[in-house]
């Protein structure tokens, strides 16, 4: 009878290691998360920027060797990620292969430009870094034009302020939340063990000696959903490097790894603070009220 007692007595307690483990890992995977995406937000930001594309277009009066020195003067400017020369007869393939019409037998000759795209790095994609690149590039005379899409610039630099003030106020307040939860299953643990804190206090332990096992064990089980939530965290960074590339996810180690580091602390100093104060708290109460 004391036998099955005693089974049953270690599966709950089994199961109540489990219980917190798993929650600890949920709150910790969901946060790691999120300070991936932060992290990353300004390089998803800075990909969307470099997108938009600043179109020269030249006249046909243009000298070869004109064009040949603004190209080089493009390609070495601050501002440029990469110029690409388009020639008319390039531009009426490209079109001719979006619409899929000829537009050349109807106007009988290419009304098209020679022209370079022009596209920016991220830094340099403002509504006032535009204008000011665009007068240092109008003063050419073999340039007859200058076009960009500066609604679709100014639009996305508005969204971009204001999703990361969001992202920020998100992170705060799920950070609090991780910290709440977490700090709810280990003074839940410790309830249930409450009675047999209050029975080693009645027979002389001392606060500090009670509390030593119940840390050590939050701790221990603070590391173990903190591995498992790194452990999903990685999978998702891996998966979401395979998908999109282009962002280049992996390449920030440092800043990866300290998220890591700090996750895993985070689960080691939420479970010990918490466990900390919830053993100090029934050790402080009366035995008649530890029943409420």
């Amino acid at each position: 009878m004391a036998s099955s007692f005693d089974k049953y007595q270690k599966r709950k307690l089994i199961s109540s290691y489990i219980s917190v483990v798993i929650s600890i890992a949920l709150v910790l995977f969901l946060l790691g998360c999120l300070g991936l995406l932060v992290i990353n937000s300004k390089k998803v930001a800075d990909h969307f920027k470099e997108q938009v594309v600043m179109t020269i277009y030249l006249n046909d009066t243009a000298k070869e060797v004109e064009v040949n020195q603004l190209k080089k003067s493009l390609a070495m400017a601050d501002y440029t990620k990469e110029a690409k020369y388009v020639s008319k007869e390039e531009a009426a393939e490209l079109m001719k292969a979006e619409t899929g019409e000829d537009f050349m037998d109807f106007v009988g000759y290419n009304p098209l430009k020679n022209s370079i795209d022009v596209y920016l790095k991220a830094d340099f994609v403002t509504t006032e870094q535009l204008t000011e690149i665009t007068e240092s590039l109008s003063n050419k005379t073999f340039i007859e034009e200058i076009r960009y899409d500066n609604d679709l610039v100014e639009l996305m630099n508005d969204n971009v302020k204001k999703i990361s003030f969001w992202v920020l106020v998100v992170s705060g307040l799920f950070t609090l939340i991780a910290v709440l939860l977490i700090n709810s299953s280990i003074r839940l643990a410790v309830y249930s063990k409450r009675f047999i804190i209050k029975t080693m206090q009645m027979v002389g332990a001392t606060k500090s000696f009670i509390r030593r096992p119940f840390v050590w064990k939050s701790v221990q089980l603070g590391i173990i959903g903190a591995i498992v939530a790194l452990i999903g965290m990685a999978v998702v960074l891996y998966y979401l490097d395979i998908t999109f590339p282009e962002l280049e996810l992996l390449r920030n180690t440092v800043m990866i790894v300290a998220l890591f580091v700090g996750v895993f602390l985070l689960g080691v100093i939420i479970t010990w603070i918490s466990t900390f104060i919830a053993t100090q708290r029934f050790l402080n109460l009366k035995t008649d009220q530890l029943y409420y």
